[in-house]
Order: structure tokens, then sequence, then C-alpha cells
């Protein structure tokens, strides 16, 4: 017996290195429509809240402007952006190790829907996963306390058998608030330090060490 059933993934910063894509799309939105760009070098600030937390903090977005930053965004990271997205080393075997012992595999982001799939797709993962799950268009469902309900819905499981792994104290909140336990992948974007006020079950310094965390009843 493994020690989860079901498990889900953050995709930034947890699947995917797309700190530079992420990047360039907001510098391209804020460009277009002629806005001084704040300083982007810190990826922890941007990659992981939700966007529109984004747009009207860190890019200081007038209300005015935010839906029309968020299509603009929308609109160069799927022509541009994504396509620099890349898997970190390891994490397609592990994908693959938790699928050959039986187990149930969600994508669980605060992108929208259809961007995560499209992602996920392009980096060549899609078989992995029984489903990919993400936010809506009007902006609800984009916090990780409703997508890991979400999420474990529809893979059918529980949350009594279920993990989620992440990068940032938003996905370690999110576990925290709905019951079910939490690796912290500090291989990615996020603070050791966020993350490890929302206690995490375990943690993986790097993509190798997850198939042992996740597989062994005994940790």
């Amino acid at each position: 017996m493994t020690r989860y059933k079901y498990v889900l993934f953050d995709l930034d910063g947890t699947i995917a290195a797309s700190a530079d894509g992420i990047r360039h799309s907001l510098e391209r939105m804020l460009e277009t429509l002629g806005r001084e760009k704040p300083d982007l070098s810190d990826y922890t600030v941007y990659i992981g809240p939700p966007l529109y937390d984004t747009l009207r903090g860190l890019c200081a977005l007038p209300e005015e402007l935010v839906e029309e930053g968020y299509n603009l965004y929308r609109h160069f990271y799927e022509k541009e952006g994504s396509s620099m997205n890349k898997p970190y080393e390891g994490i397609e075997a592990v994908l693959k190790a938790l699928k050959n012992n039986g187990l149930k595999l969600a994508v669980c982001s605060s992108k929208l829907e259809p961007t995560a799939v499209e992602v996920i797709r392009f980096l060549g993962l899609s078989e992995y996963f029984d489903a990919v799950c993400g936010s809506n268009r009007d902006g609800s469902r984009k916090d990780k306390r409703d997508l890991i309900p979400y999420a474990i819905e529809m893979l059918g499981g529980s949350k009594a058998e279920s993990v989620m792994l992440g990068d940032t104290f938003y996905d370690a909140k999110g576990a925290e608030e709905t019951g079910v336990d939490f690796i912290a992948c500090s291989y990615g974007y996020g603070s050791d330090e966020a993350m490890r006020e929302y206690h995490p079950t375990l943690w993986a310094k790097a993509p190798g060490e997850l198939i042992e965390l996740i597989l062994n009843k005994k940790q």
C-alpha cells in the first residue's frame, strides 16, 4: 500500500520551470498599456498568487485597466510565454513512477483551466494526468482552498488519501485550510520560510525525492 492514492501538483515551480514565460508576458502586457514596469527579478512575488492579485498589487494597475491587463497577459502568455516553459529535470520520471503504482494524478493550478491544459500538453505530460484543474474565466476557483477540493472531486478521491504538492505558501495555506497533507517543493520559486508557517507534512529538495516521499508508507 502506498502512502497516498491521489496526488495534486501545482504547475509553476513544481512541474514546470515557468518563470521566464510569466515574466515575459507581464512585461509585454505592461509595455502595451504604457505602464511602468516594477522590479520583476524576484519571482516569488508573482509566481503563486492569482493573476488578478498580481495586476492590482505588484503591477499597480488601476481598477479600470485590470480587465484589459488580464486579457493582454493571457494573450501574450498563450502566444509567447507558454512556449518558454520546460519541465523540471526528473519530474517526468516522478509522474511515470506514480502512475505505474496506480496513483491518480491531477494538476491543481490557479491558471485558467484551458491554459493549464495547454501548458501540460506543450510539456508533453498529458498522458500522466487524470485531471487538469484550474481557475474559471470569471475569476472564481482561483484560490487553492477552492481548487484542492475540486481536484480531489475530479479524481474521485478523498482528502484523507490525497496530498498537495507545491512550492509557495499559497499551496501550503490551501492544503492546511482544506485539511490535506502537503509536500513542500523547495526546488521551486517560493520561500521555504513562508511555507513552513503552514506546517508541511514533508519536504522535497529535488523532484527525484518525490517518488519515495509519496510512495513510502512508512514516511
